[in-house]
Formats: structure tokens, C-alpha cells, sequence
């Protein structure tokens, strides 16, 4: 079973190491970004790696969890003329996008997939009492508190950790992990 990983930023990077952490060893991540100093609040990053690609760095790190990974990292900005090119292999599709036209690409071209969906919505600000999930068809789950977007609000590590721990949760979950470690 393949997980992909669409964005490499605070939900992206910290559900990746959930996932390795746990012993999941087959991703697929891809982001076009660069680190930057604003990104080390709640990125899966070091000092030492600004201005490195995402993905690059993103697989350095967790290679250095688990050495063994079968991780395929692409660094290339997703769009709706390849997202299906780049996801059609993976099972698991994890939502890691800054913008709202992104996560409606994700759901639009694979809700009638058999893919389990999971999503993140309203990870900005720092309370975490109102974090929930919903669940949309049968395989779709959206996690946050559904209000508080990094549009308006800035974002704290506390929270962005809650919320990619729970998107892990669902994972391991429903992707049958948990049996299987």
C-alpha cells in the first residue's frame, strides 16, 4: 500500500513522520516549496536546511528515522493537469495544502476513487478544544476545527501537531496499519 503526501509543509511534514514513526515505509511525497526560517514553528525542518527543497529535505530527515523507506519524493507544484499523473499509484492520499483551491483539486479528481481522502481544515491559531472530524462518503475525513484558516490566523506547532496526529490516527486507522505492525 502506497500513501501520498501532497505537500510537504507543517500537515504534510509531521504526518510523514507520524507515519514513519509508526512504521509505514512506503510514501510518496511532492511540493515545489523551499524551507524558510517562518516554516521551523511547526515544520518537520532544521536551521541548517533553509532554502533547501521540502521534499529533499523532508527525505533526509526521515531516512534518518528509517533508513530503509521506500520513499519516491518529486519536487513539482501539483496542479490539476497532473495530480492524477503523480496520485493514480497511491491508496492513501494525505491533503497538505496552504490553499482552499488545492484541497477542492484533491477531492474533485479523486472523491470517486476508491482512495481513502484525509484532509485538514481550520489548523490556524493555537486552541485545539474545537479539533474534530468529519467524515464525507466513505472514505473522505477532514480534520480541524473547520474555521480558523492560516489565511487569517497565524499557526502554532501545538496545534498543527494535534491536527496531523489525528490525520495519522485516521490512517494507520482505516489503512489497515495497525494490524499490520
Amino acid at each position: 500500500m502506497k500513501i501520498g503526501i501532497l505537500g510537504a509543509g507543517g500537515i504534510g511534514s509531521n504526518v510523514a513522520v507520524n507515519l514513519v514513526r509508526s512504521g509505514v515505509s512506503n510514501l510518496k511525497i511532492v511540493d515545489f516549496d523551499r524551507i524558510d526560517l517562518s516554516n521551523l514553528n511547526r515544520q518537520f525542518y532544521f536551521y541548517d536546511q533553509i532554502g533547501r527543497s521540502k521534499v529533499e529535505a523532508l527525505k533526509e530527515n526521515l531516512e534518518r528515522i528509517a533508513p530503509n523507506l521506500n520513499l519516491e519524493i518529486i519536487d513539482i507544484k501539483i496542479e490539476k493537469n497532473n495530480i492524477k499523473k503523480y496520485f493514480d499509484d497511491c491508496d492513501i492520499l494525505v491533503e497538505a495544502f496552504d490553499k482552499k483551491e488545492y484541497k477542492k483539486l484533491l477531492i474533485e479528481e479523486f472523491s470517486s476513487s476508491n482512495k481513502l481522502i484525509v484532509s485538514a481544515s481550520g489548523i490556524a491559531d493555537h486552541d485545539i478544544e474545537n479539533i474534530s472530524i468529519k467524515k464525507f462518503r466513505e472514505k473522505i475525513y477532514i480534520v480541524g476545527d473547520f474555521k480558523k484558516g492560516i489565511e487569517r490566523y497565524k499557526t502554532y506547532s501545538p496545534k498543527v501537531m494535534v491536527v496531523a496526529s489525528m490525520m495519522s490516527n485516521i490512517i494507520m486507522e482505516k489503512g489497515g496499519y495497525y494490524e499490520k505492525i
